[in-house]
């Protein structure tokens, strides 16, 4: 019993002196040998750095942060050279597994953790599918330029005007059929930030209450806020 009541003690005495961390991040970069890898999130509008590491053989790791609600947060990549590589990802409270290589840093990204980037990833898919579009639009206006098809010039712009409102209008239904997720709010000041006010406004009311006191849902409230002040 003596022997069982030590063993608990000091369990105990491990547990509480192991440092906890409300984000932890574990990163594998293969290929990786020497360079530093860095955590960062935005703090009043400027790009802060949470946490490092230098990396010296061991290309898995683990990467640490405070963390209020859920919010993006950018892993970079400094390889020792004139290029930075950054994966940028959604974040909880808990871990995110990074699994990526040295050659296509941010291509070859598998991310795993939260909710919210689950969610996040949804959205982007479309928007990879309208930016792809888009791309074949801007290829096909170029080669009517050079041949002089105005007919041609002026359809590629419609639709690619047509494609513009689309995304807009998507970005809206996707934020407010997704109101329980911080991924709303998110979309709604970083892609759709210039559209008419109501949109915003919409969005906001349609929040959660948990979201609606996220960080980001705090964050539109107060750009709405800004916004119906100079009108």
């Amino acid at each position: 019993m003596k022997k069982i009541s030590v063993l608990l003690v000091l369990v105990l005495m491990f547990s509480c002196g192991k440092e906890q961390h409300d984000l932890t991040v574990k990163t594998s970069i293969k290929g990786l040998k020497k360079g530093t890898v860095y955590l960062k999130k935005v703090k009043d509008t400027a790009l802060v750095t949470v946490d490092s590491i230098v990396v010296n053989g061991n290309s898995e790791f683990e990467l640490h942060s405070d963390l209020e609600s859920p919010e993006v947060f950018f892993l970079y990549l400094d390889k020792n050279s004139k290029e930075n590589d950054r994966i940028s990802f959604f974040a909880d409270k808990g871990i995110t597994e990074i699994n990526t290589t040295l050659k296509n840093f941010v291509f070859d990204a598998k991310i795993n953790g939260s909710a919210q980037q689950k969610t996040w990833d949804e959205y982007k898919l479309m928007m990879s599918r309208f930016n792809e579009r888009n791309l074949d639009l801007i290829k096909e206006n170029f080669e009517a330029q050079k041949n002089g098809d105005t007919s041609k010039i002026k359809s590629t712009q419609k639709e690619s005007d047509n494609i513009l409102k689309r995304k807009y209008l998507y970005t809206v239904n996707f934020a407010l059929n997704h109101k329980d997720s911080e991924v709303a709010p998110y979309l709604a000041l970083t892609e759709i930030y210039n559209a008419q006010v109501k949109y915003l406004d919409t969005i906001s009311n349609s929040l959660t209450p948990k979201v609606k006191n996220s960080k980001y849902g705090k964050e539109l409230q107060s750009f709405i806020k800004t916004i119906k002040n100079t009108e």
